[in-house]
């Protein structure tokens, strides 16, 4: 019951959020925008790889909307390789970009990109990721992500109905990438709903990894998450113990779990978390094989870049709603949350196919 009124909830804040928005591989495209308000002014786009899939939206959704507001676009992706980053940013400030957004690949690793952009005045907005320990960082737009991560949390709160149930149950928990800053936050948002339940003992950590850096995977990748997961149940689960909860930061890590479970283990089949709705994913939480996943509408984030953009180049005041917490080292950066919610099989095709993100037969 929880459960479904928590997911009624949150469906209908989404809603909402889609129809106001979020404020009101190396493949390489470069495009003017058809619009004269914006009368030639560059932005550059820098994304970390293709192969993510809610990378491949962003990006196109990034550029869409700003050629749509009349700017030229310099949309990069940089296959996964800091360097290859780098190169790409220092190419669009010489090619005279007037702002920069940035998702990048590691947040601490881009020093020299950064420092060139602050040497040519260009405002920098670093995008769902924070950039890190510099000082040429003007805005950040992201998502909540430490209420990505309570979000979960609390799915398997009240999932199980840990308030009541007598337990034990055994949970594993499979994070994110450590040079991504918001991994930490979804490790913590998640971790802090259910410290008290695995401090009391009702839930059980059966393989003792329970810290961030025991549990993380980098890049994100599936077959990184696959491995570990794999190694955790033939250590830990061979002997037919039952794995109740496997609590992953994203839809990628998740998929690694899933493909790990359905080579290697024979108990009851687990709830599993994810980010990000990834097609596969979501084809899996049809089929059972994922409990839910926590949907970043990256159509609203975009617009809300959009916007900030816009409001940078005529000097107006940028639109932020956080102001305390993103500290990059160097200080706080201004922030603008957009708020994510949970699909589940209860409430999917309310959120992704009514509201256009997917289609039907894209989800078969």
């Amino acid at each position: 019951m929880k459960k479904k009124l928590l997911s009624a909830v949150l469906s209908v804040a989404v809603v909402a959020s889609l129809l106001v928005g979020c404020g009101s591989d190396a493949g390489t495209t470069s495009s003017e925008g058809e619009g004269a308000s914006a009368g030639g002014t560059k932005v550059g786009v820098s994304m970390p790889t293709k192969d993510l899939q809610r990378w491949n939206q962003d990006g196109s959704n990034m550029e869409a909307e700003l050629k749509a507001a009349g700017y030229e676009v310099d949309l990069q992706y940089a296959s996964n390789d800091v360097q290859t980053q780098v190169s790409q940013i220092e190419n669009m400030i010489s090619s005279g970009a007037d702002v920069l957004v940035i998702a990048a690949i590691e947040g601490s690793s881009l020093g020299e990109a950064l420092d060139m952009a602050k040497d040519a005045n260009i405002p920098v907005i670093a995008y769902d990721r924070l950039l890190m320990n510099s000082d040429a960082v003007s805005y950040y737009a992201t998502f909540d992500n430490y209420m990505v991560g309570t979000v979960q949390g609390q799915y398997v709160v009240d999932t199980l109905d840990l308030e009541n149930a007598a337990g034990p149950f055994n949970l594993e928990i499979t994070s994110g990438d450590p040079g991504d800053n918001n991994a930490g936050y979804f490790f913590n948002g998640a971790y802090d709903v259910l410290k008290p339940y695995i401090e009391s003992g009702k839930l059980n950590v059966v393989s003792g990894q329970k810290t961030f850096d025991e549990c993380a995977t980098p890049t994100w990748a599936t077959e990184k998450a696959q491995e570990r997961a794999e190694n955790i149940l033939s250590s830990n689960y061979s002997d037919g113990t039952n794995v109740d909860v496997w609590l992953c930061s994203n839809d990628s890590t998740a998929l690694g779990v899933e493909n790990a479970l359905a080579a290697n283990y024979n108990g009851t089949y687990p709830i599993i978390t994810g980010q990000d709705c990834d097609i596969e994913n979501v084809k899996n939480m049809i089929a059972g094989k994922q409990s839910m996943s926590v949907f970043k509408d990256t159509r609203t984030l975009a617009s809300q870049v959009v916007k900030m953009v816009g409001q940078i180049l005529k000097g107006e005041t940028v639109d932020v709603n956080d102001t305390t917490t993103y500290d990059n080292g160097t200080g706080v950066i201004p922030s603008y949350l957009c708020q994510p919610v949970f699909a589940d099989v209860n409430n999917y095709k309310e959120l992704l196919i009514d509201s256009g993100y997917y289609t039907e037969d894209q989800l078969k």
